[in-house]
């Protein structure tokens, strides 16, 4: 294991001995440290384990102690496991004796001659959690920013304790919260007080004073002055019930495509009757089973990708060439400028201008941006200073005079050409030379856009995806005069806006949207030929995606999806089409697909009418998948982007699509579907993000 692990930043666990207020007794409080700052949090490889095992060996040898308790370094409490060295592991045996050896180690917490305490001081998720778990009490700071079980979301189980010891500790329901649910929510954390609210925690404290509160708690404890009641779990109905609920979740959302959330369901549903050893038995089988899986290795890919690769974009210029950005312009004042004035004031918290033909628009505009302001302040998401600050920020004007003193312009309006083209024109006009003009077109030609320009070296295509709070992705575009300080200014500001920046070729629809519309109409092509709509949509179920293509089509809107359509069939006729239903559709006014019970919309159903060759769902899936193979050839021979982790992070983060994919090569790759359509792996040497 040590050989496997070679590349482990070891956590140390340090023991020194605690003298407990009141009289209570020794203590011996352990810091787990792996000698770095927080930025390089605390994680349990083999050497962090047998350290751990270290300390309680001391502990448990000593009979002068009254209690041990468990803390971090500063910030950090534990992240999880090292996984630096699970892609390297070779057999089923060596997985299964990493999930033994976290077992072996952590229940020692709660089977010592003594009462164990978790300090939790920081952010704890994966095996730190449970760790915290294994101790008989817990406290945690109200100022943990980061709590949770994050295993699902990468392709394994928690895996040390975690699907048995949780949900005996605050229920099935709570419990499944963690283990299932926010995994699968984009891998959503908790906070202190959540942790406390839910039961996790016996007690929080301020992080001021964390540690020495929870030494006083603890010496209270001791003493028998402090009696922890915990609420009797119920394991009859109550328990079947969460598992029931969980489980029509997970089907619904995933259709069996990854197997680690339906194990992990599986391993709680048998936690409500089993014993410890056997429940943490069944997790080390599980580990041994998910660890030699695709599924994570294309998670474990995927990770990397959005915590490495994300944060050192490929083709990025020096960021020393980057010019400050003092005023933001937008050009239009819709949902989709809202939403960008809305980024640009609170992030880079600068003065924000957006212009619009009327005044009515403007307002909206406007009034559209101070109410979402409003509602982060009854949120508790800013102060009250913070939000004036950013209303004040946000103004609009009928004149783009205003974008006189603007260090960066973008302009959200209708995707055509043309209206593009005279928008810059009229920027152009009245900002400096060295003012960067950003477009936020989703398909358009951003050399062309600025052809016509007496400056056309500074602009670049800045692709936001909706709606632009929640998703990530920036598709950074390079006109074909698009020069150096214009990129490195917009690599320097997507970072300040704490978006994911691709750099991609100019290159029709770019990368997320030339693969959604190539995938969506395969699906469309299936109706048109005469396969019933819901057959069509749902033949890509098997892959867990976010939503359905029909789903997508009305989330994009039929209009929006259908000029995309018609650009990539232009510019690529051998390979994209356009469905003359879908052309329909949109003639008909058609801005829904599905009516509010979720059901295809009749007229919607009958404009899909048609044709004599309908194909089943396993034809549809295969045709789909590979298209995608076949393209992302063809867009990696052209350079779109400067390799295949490109692609799949931007179909992650763009897109929403699955961990458990890879984004999508990998799954292309261990499927088969690489080799027959390209004849060659897209990874021939297995998955790297860098």
């Amino acid at each position: 294991m040590s050989e496997l692990f070679a590349d482990e930043v070891v956590t140390t666990a340090l023991s020194r001995d605690v003298e407990l207020p009141y009289g209570a007794g020794t203590a011996v409080l352990i810091t787990l440290d792996n000698g770095h700052d927080h930025t390089k949090p605390n994680t349990f490889g083999p050497g962090g384990l047998l350290s751990l095992n270290e300390a309680i060996d001391a502990a448990a040898a000593r009979t002068d102690i009254a209690a041990v308790a468990v803390t971090g370094k500063p910030f950090i409490f534990a992240v999880g496991a090292d996984l630096s060295g699970v892609p390297l592991l070779q057999n089923r045996d060596q997985a299964h004796a990493i999930g033994k050896l976290g077992h072996d180690v952590m229940r020692r917490l709660g089977e010592l001659h003594v009462p164990t305490f978790a300090f939790v001081n920081g952010a704890a998720m994966g095996g730190g959690v449970e760790a915290a778990l294994h101790c008989t009490y817990r406290t945690v700071s109200s100022g943990v920013p980061a709590f949770a079980l994050p295993e699902a979301f990468l392709g394994l189980v928690p895996g040390w304790g975690g699907t048995y010891l949780l949900p005996h500790l605050i229920g099935a329901e709570k419990a499944l919260k963690l283990i299932i649910e926010n995994p699968l929510n984009q891998n959503k954390m908790i906070k202190g007080p959540q942790v406390r609210e839910l039961g996790i925690a016996d007690a929080m404290f301020e992080p001021a004073d964390f540690v020495e509160e929870s030494l006083r708690w603890a010496a209270k404890v001791v003493k028998g002055d402090i009696t922890v009641e915990r609420p009797e779990v119920d394991t009859g109905e109550a328990w079947d019930q969460a598992v029931a609920g969980a489980r029509f979740m997970v089907d619904g959302k995933l259709h069996g495509a990854a197997p680690a959330p339906v194990r992990a369901l599986d391993l709680v549903a048998a936690a409500k009757d089993r014993g410890r050893d056997e429940g943490f038995a069944a997790e080390d089988d599980a580990l041994a089973d998910l660890i030699m899986s695709d599924q994570l290795k294309a998670g474990l890919y995927a990770f990397d990708l959005v915590q490495k690769r994300a944060k050192r974009p490929a083709g990025a210029p020096d960021k020393s060439l980057a010019r400050k950005v003092n005023k933001v312009g937008v050009v239009g004042a819709g949902l989709m400028a809202g939403q960008l004035a809305l980024l640009f004031a609170r992030r880079l918290d600068v003065p924000v201008v957006l212009t619009d033909l009327d005044q009515e628009r403007l307002d909206k505009g406007v009034g559209y941006v101070h109410g979402e302001i409003d509602k982060l302040l009854a949120k508790g998401r800013v102060s009250q200073d913070k939000a004036n600050r950013l209303k004040a920020q946000v103004t609009g004007s009928l004149t783009k005079d205003a974008f006189s003193d603007a260090d960066f312009v973008i302009e959200a309006v209708f995707e055509k050409m043309e209206v593009k083209q005279q928008v810059f024109a009229e920027v152009e006009a009245v900002v400096s030379p060295e003012a960067i003009l950003a477009t936020n077109t989703s398909s358009l030609s951003v050399t062309e856009m600025a052809s016509k320009l007496e400056h056309p070296e500074r602009v670049v295509g800045f692709h936001f995806f909706n709606p632009v709070a929640v998703l990530p992705l920036l598709e950074l575009v390079r006109g074909e005069q698009t020069d150096e300080a214009a990129l490195a200014t917009a690599f320097a500001t997507a970072k300040k806006l704490k978006k994911t920046a691709v750099l991609c070729k100019d290159a029709p629809a770019f990368v997320v949207n030339r693969l959604l519309t190539l995938f969506m109409g395969e699906v469309l092509g299936a109706v048109e030929e005469g396969t019933e709509p819901e057959t069509a949509d749902r033949a890509v179920a098997p892959l867990g995606l976010p939503m359905s293509p029909l789903l997508l089509l009305q989330l994009v809107g039929p209009a929006v999806a259908l000029h995309v359509s018609e650009t990539l069939a232009g510019a690529f006729p051998d390979r994209f089409s356009v469905s003359d239903q879908h052309r329909r559709m949109v003639e008909a006014g058609k801005t829904e697909v599905f009516g509010p019970d979720f059901q295809l919309d009749p007229e919607v159903k009958e404009l899909f009418s048609g044709g004599g060759t309908p194909s089943s769902e396993q034809e549809i899936l295969d045709r789909a998948l590979e298209a995608l193979a076949k393209e992302i050839r063809i867009m990696l021979d052209e350079g779109v982007v400067a390799e295949a982790a490109d692609i799949d992070l931007c179909l992650i983060t763009g897109a929403g699509w699955p961990f458990h994919l890879g984004g999508i090569t990998p799954y292309l790759d261990y499927s088969g579907v690489s080799e027959r359509v390209n004849g060659a792996k897209f990874h021939p040497e297995g998955y790297k993000a860098l």
